[in-house]
């Protein structure tokens, strides 16, 4: 059976300079092997399926996988799992605001002409780092201890730790060795600079430390730290992926006391799949 099918680059500042992921946008029917499957093959960082509502407050659920697993939250899949079923005709129940129901819940979404937002999640764990941790982590990126300012949990989900470094320019001088976490970094830019901080993210896959070039979920829990310990103030732009060639740009806002993450959306790849 044919399904229709697009592939999304999220968070970029043009066509090919985020973050792809692919969506299925009628996955009703499929087992979870097939979904796994095709995840596996597309080999992105994540594949999404959209399946209609359980949650009478839904406006449409998701499915979200990585080449190896699923999960129950990710950032850029949502939001550009929501751009491609705007664009493939989904009809919000409320102008511009819409809710998508995933394993983590319901998640709030909203979009304008040019920008789609999700809030962000709750984190699940949060709070300064291990000391013992701090000194891994720094021996094993090759950090300067004096280059760290500070260091938190902030795991929304996928576990995320995170040490904010003196500035951009120590984020991306970062090499990184093996730990079997993920770790986020985050620097400041000077005022001139092309954002107010640069954002690399790191993830442990079959022994090596993959980086993603724009990750909304690592974004999220960093603004809600970064946010409530006056290290930065709303509106700001995240700058993400210079490290691999990219130009990723995350929008932080506040708006009734909640964190949003939001992103440009551009389909790259249209057609169908044999599912």
């Amino acid at each position: 059976m044919e399904r229709a099918f697009r592939q999304v680059d999220v968070f970029g500042s043009g066509p090919y300079t985020g973050n792809p992921v692919a969506v299925v946008l009628d996955g009703e029917g499929l087992s979870c092997e097939e979904m796994q499957r095709l995840a596996n093959w597309t080999n992105l960082s994540e594949t999404t399926f959209v399946l209609p509502s359980e949650d009478p407050e839904a406006d449409y659920r998701l499915r979200i996988f990585t080449p190896v697993c699923e999960l129950p939250f990710a950032g850029h899949p949502t939001l550009g799992s929501a751009y491609a079923w705007l664009q493939s005709g989904g009809s919000p129940r409320r102008p511009n605001a819409f809710n998508q129901e995933c394993g983590a819940g319901l998640v709030k979404l909203r979009s304008t002409a040019d920008r789609v937002a999700f809030e962000a999640p709750p984190m699940v764990r949060s709070g300064p780092v291990e000391g013992d941790l701090v000194d891994e982590l720094a021996a094993v990126f090759g950090i300067d201890q004096a280059a760290i300012v500070d260091s938190h949990w902030v795991d929304n989900g996928p576990g995320w730790v995170a040490l904010l470094l003196s500035s951009a320019d120590e984020v991306l001088a970062v090499r990184p060795g093996f730990v079997d976490r993920s770790v986020g970094l985050v620097g400041p830019y000077p005022s001139d600079g092309p954002a107010a901080f640069e954002v690399r993210g790191f993830f442990p896959k079959d022994g090596a430390m993959i980086e993603d070039p724009v990750t909304g979920s690592l974004n999220a829990s960093l603004a809600q730290w970064l946010l409530s310990s006056g290290r930065a103030t709303a509106p700001y732009v995240a700058s993400q992926g210079t490290a691999l060639g990219r130009a990723g740009r995350v929008f932080i806002e506040e708006h009734e006391g909640s964190v949003w993450v939001g992103g440009t959306a551009v389909t790259c790849i249209k057609g169908s799949v044999e599912l």
